[in-house]
């Protein structure tokens, strides 16, 4: 799928659509992204600010869709885990960006290149229109290189081949 479908697809996908969460860039490499979230009675905490969970929510698949789509399909690339540290509250408009540089691609296929697993994190801001930091969203992606493409084998990781 081109970025640009996975990108209308993301933004009628319905836990974004109903929690306000936009998508307003996947360039066509999948090397950045950006995307917003904007406050709106439906999704406002009982204090009146950005609910945390349309926070984190916001920045959740980007890292690993990225990462799955630049190192290509040799690769098995998951969420491990993630956590959320809350700067001050967020209010209007909030915007996290993603960019995902060719040197740190050059490190996970060097790291994944024996076969092993790799556990890699990466940090995105929460910025709001003053650009002041309202939360950090830490992700750490599992990457490994398929077990049919370790050494070359064509026979699933399986040994049984020729």
């Amino acid at each position: 799928m081109n970025a640009s479908r996975l990108r209308l697809l993301l933004n009628v996908w319905p836990p974004y659509l109903f929690s306000g969460v936009r998508v307003t860039e996947l360039t066509p490499d999948f090397r950045r992204a950006r995307v917003e979230l904007r406050q709106r009675w439906y999704n406002r905490n009982y204090v009146g600010t950005h609910f945390g969970g349309s926070l984190f929510a916001m920045t959740d698949p980007f890292w690993m869709l990225m990462a799955m789509r630049r190192l290509g399909p040799d690769y098995l690339v998951w969420d491990r885990e993630g956590s959320i540290c809350f700067e001050k509250p967020g209010r209007g408009t909030v915007v996290a960006e993603f960019e995902l540089d060719d040197t740190t691609l050059e490190e996970l296929r060097a790291a994944a290149a024996g076969g092993d697993k790799v556990l890699r994190w990466f940090e995105t801001v929460i910025r709001d229109q003053a650009g002041d930091v309202v939360a950090r969203v830490r992700k750490q992606l599992y990457v490994r290189l398929k077990p049919s493409r370790r050494e070359g084998r064509d026979d699933g990781g399986t040994g049984a081949g020729t």
